[in-house]
């Protein structure tokens, strides 16, 4: 049977994103957004997979698999690749998700990101949210803006991640990336303290709860930027959530500080290509204009999506607008662009017009 080792070789050398191992069925990557099970490979005992997925952890990371019965990290292998792993139990037995990190962070231009992704990350304070499903692309939008801000500015960047994903050199900036679980307890333990890290810049993996949305608005009111993800696929779907968790006598509030603090969300999808070679970025941008905080501080946030459709000169799209073109181009499919739409019916319209 090969190692894991080559089946994370076979990954990249196939430019696949990520590889699926459990039970019951050969491994499996995932090329160009679909999941294709490896050639000639046979179906995997439950001694196979724990085997495979045992051969990357720690002892600390077996004792948590056992107790906690999944466990994420990430590692990496010298000339191949960082990975991201998650090891879980499915029916009584080890299973594991692998997805490729590359040492080399691209730059907003080589993601093909739009220029006000640059413009906004040189904001002095403020919040910026990256959001998508998974496997959008969220993480490498996100080192990229990092690695920006990095570069161009001297600053102290801190970063609170599960699991650390891209490393940061320090280049014109100083970087201290804290992993959960290994360089700090919890998301909690590590942002309660980080302001007296005297950071400029802070990277909070993702939002999650009202605690780590809390910390995000709290330290992006005193004069720092602050980047994170969620796993929203809209703007106004973003904006909601944050509101909504919440308890309700708090919300009027959380809108106020919500449209003060932010300075823009970028949302985003990959979408397989027409040819089904390769996967294409689409993207939602928004910038908030006066009017846009104005509609979030007075609970108009439906109303959102309209100002974003007219709001082109200020950069911003919806993802509506985003699929229509890629369709209009011939990049993706119309049954993608309809498939992968937040309003279909919407998309279907739009894709009926000449």
């Amino acid at each position: 049977m090969a190692t894991l080792f080559d089946l994370l070789k076979l990954m990249i050398d196939t430019g696949a994103s990520d590889l699926q191992i459990t039970t019951g069925s050969p491994p499996r990557m995932r090329i160009a957004g679909r999941l294709t099970p490896v050639e000639d490979y046979p179906s995997l005992s439950p001694e196979d997979t724990k085997e495979l997925c045992y051969s990357v952890l720690s002892e600390s990371q077996r004792s948590r698999l056992d107790s906690e019965n999944e466990v994420d990290l990430s590692f990496g292998i010298r000339g191949l690749s960082r990975f991201r792993a998650d090891i879980f139990m499915q029916r009584g037995a080890v299973a594991g998700a692998f997805r490729s990190i590359p040492f080399t962070i691209k730059t907003i231009a080589e993601l093909g990101l739009p220029e006000v992704a640059g413009e906004i990350i040189r904001k002095p304070h403020g919040l910026i949210l990256v959001t998508g499903p998974s496997r959008s692309g969220k993480s490498t939008t996100i080192a990229s803006m990092i690695d920006e801000i990095n570069t161009e500015r001297e600053v102290h960047i801190v970063t609170v991640e599960d699991p650390i994903e891209y490393l940061h050199a320090h280049k014109k900036g100083l970087v201290n990336q804290r992993e959960v679980n290994s360089d700090t307890a919890s998301f909690k333990s590590g942002l309660r303290y980080i302001m007296r890290q005297y950071p400029d810049v802070v990277y909070i993996s993702e939002l999650h709860d009202c605690e780590t949305i809390e910390a995000a608005l709290s330290i992006a009111e005193t004069g720092h930027l602050v980047l994170s993800t969620m796993h929203t696929n809209t703007a106004v779907q973003t904006i909601s959530r944050i509101i909504d968790l919440f308890p309700h006598y708090q919300q009027e509030k959380v809108r106020g500080r919500v449209a003060t603090v932010l300075e823009g969300i970028i949302s985003q999808q990959l979408i397989p290509s027409k040819d089904g070679r390769a996967t294409v970025l689409a993207l939602e941008v928004l910038v908030p204009t006066p009017a846009i905080r104005g509609l979030i501080r007075g609970d108009k946030v439906t109303q959102v999506t309209s100002m974003m459709q007219t709001g082109s000169s200020a950069g911003m799209q919806t993802m509506n607008q985003s699929l229509h073109d890629l369709c209009r181009k011939g990049t993706i499919s119309r049954e993608d662009a309809i498939g992968y739409s937040p309003m279909p019916e919407e998309m279907m319209t739009l894709l009926s017009k000449k």
